[in-house]
Order: C-alpha cells, then structure tokens, then sequence
C-alpha cells in the first residue's frame, strides 16, 4: 500500500506564515517572492505543509505504481536561504544558471541567499519555463 505524502495541500494563511518569518530579509524577498510567482503562474498560493507555498497542482505517477500530488512550481523560506522548487531541474537551461548569479542548486532547488545577487530577469525565465513546462507534461499525461 503506498503511503502519501507527508507534505500536501493545506489552507494555512500564506501571509501570516510569510510575516512570521524571523530574518527581516528573508521575510521582504519571500513576499516578492510571492507576487513573482503569482503573476509568473497566474496559480493562487498555497501552504504546502507547514513551510512551502506552492502554485498550481498536478498528480504525478512514477512506474513504480507510486503517485501523489505535487505543485508546479513554489518556494519557502529556510532558516539558510530562500528555497525554490523548480520541478523540471536544471539540465534542460545551462546557459540560465550560468547567468542567474550567486545560487545553489541541486535536483529541483534554487537557493538563493537574498534577491538581489540573482538577475531577476532570468530568475523569471527559470520559473515561467518550468512551470510550463510541468503543466505541459501533465496536460499530455
């Protein structure tokens, strides 16, 4: 029997939990964060778990037989930087993250210390293609 997920979909107040946020920076660029992905998705946010906000939602499958619901595309505050979850990974835009400035990454994580030592510009393009991206593979699925 497959278990699910222990991050899902709540009605938990964005805002507040934005406004809780303790680090004064990290509080000011997550809700730019917010509109940015708002008006990128078009998608209404909403708290996944108790710290994620997530835009859009979608049911993955893996072969497995394994399946749950996930969000195209979202980010949350951590205590070390400002996360965001960019589902399609990098591989597909080297030439993006060569120009996107000071950040991390992993499979599907952007950390960004603060805003401003990342070009917002290709920040945007990164997101918008890859929210449209996973939208464009579940509406094939």
């Amino acid at each position: 029997m497959a278990t699910a997920n222990k991050t899902q979909p709540n009605n938990g107040d964005v805002k507040a939990f934005l406004n809780a946020v303790e680090h004064k920076k990290r509080r000011e660029d997550s809700f730019i964060m917010l509109e940015m992905m708002t008006e990128i998705t078009g998608e209404k946010p909403v708290m996944w778990g108790d710290s994620i906000i997530g835009f859009g939602q979608f049911t993955y499958n893996y072969k497995s037989g394994r399946s749950g619901e996930w969000f195209y595309t979202g980010f949350s505050p951590r205590k070390q930087n400002l996360t965001l979850y960019i589902m399609d990974g990098f591989k597909k835009r080297p030439e993006l993250l060569d120009k996107i400035g000071k950040c991390k990454t992993s499979v599907a994580c952007l950390y960004i210390n603060k805003l401003e030592d990342v070009d917002e510009d290709i920040l945007r393009q990164v997101i918008k293609e890859s929210a449209e991206y996973v939208k464009e593979q579940q509406s094939a699925c």
